[in-house]
């Protein structure tokens, strides 16, 4: 039987990336082709990463780059990138900070939004097709972004810039400021999901760096929030 799809991971060699080679989703290897088709269609970038026996990488892909209606979106409006993290560990190890720092959590797949030129402006893990409890779906996301990116684009390249900055940045010392350890405690605050536990509103993924910053933060500056937080999400 003759496969409806077929693009270009066709010709890869990786297990995983072999996968998706049958998604209706319009996916391309790492590599120039992909780059300069963003860059000729001023699109931007939709990047996945994944590896061939993670759980929820299947699922989203199943949910998600299985159906004909995502796939139109991504097709239309995104270059489509698909990475084996165990094929590319640099690609991965660098996304994943980037997701890290924007978020506070990572995991598998990893799932970026990147300007034509590579930037990175939106990092998230798995996300369902269709917004459900609170969270929103790809479905929601693309749109958004669609949206944002014709109503804005040198906006979101602007946003997109200062991230790469960020991730540039080198301190000049290994000694960490106070202020630089009370800012990151108020971000995990901010951020703390105080129904179900752990930070975002997204599908979680255990952070037990997190975990220990807060342990840490309490035990030296007698902050009685922070074991709280850390007590819900070990319960929950």
């Amino acid at each position: 039987m003759k496969d409806e799809y077929t693009n270009s991971l066709i010709k890869e060699k990786s297990p995983y990336l072999l996968q998706h080679a049958h998604n209706p989703v319009n996916w391309y290897p790492w590599g120039d082709d992909a780059f300069r088709k963003a860059l000729a269609e001023r699109k931007p970038i939709f990047l996945s990463i994944g590896y061939s026996t993670c759980h929820w990488c299947h699922v989203m892909a199943r949910e998600s780059f299985e159906d004909p209606e995502i796939a139109d979106i991504l097709n239309r409006d995104f270059v489509s990138v698909k990475v084996d993290r165990e094929e590319r560990p640099d690609i991965d190890a660098i996304y994943m900070r980037v997701c890290q720092m924007m978020t506070g959590a990572g995991g598998w797949p990893l799932t970026i939004i990147m300007t034509p030129e590579g930037e990175p402006f939106f990092a998230g893990t798995y996300f369902p097709p269709e917004d459900r409890g609170g969270v929103p779906g790809l479905k929601t996301i693309l749109e958004r972004v669609v949206m944002l990116w014709k109503k804005d684009a040198d906006g979101i390249a602007e946003t997109a810039r200062k991230v790469v900055e960020a991730l540039k940045e080198k301190p000049a010392s290994y000694q960490i400021k106070p202020e630089t350890v009370d800012m990151a405690y108020e971000y995990l605050r901010r951020n703390f999901d105080r129904k179900n536990g752990g930070f975002g509103s997204q599908q979680k993924f255990p952070t037990p760096h997190n975990i220990h910053f807060l342990l840490t933060y309490h035990l030296r500056r007698g902050e009685g929030e922070a074991l709280e937080m850390v007590r819900l999400t070990l319960e929950r």
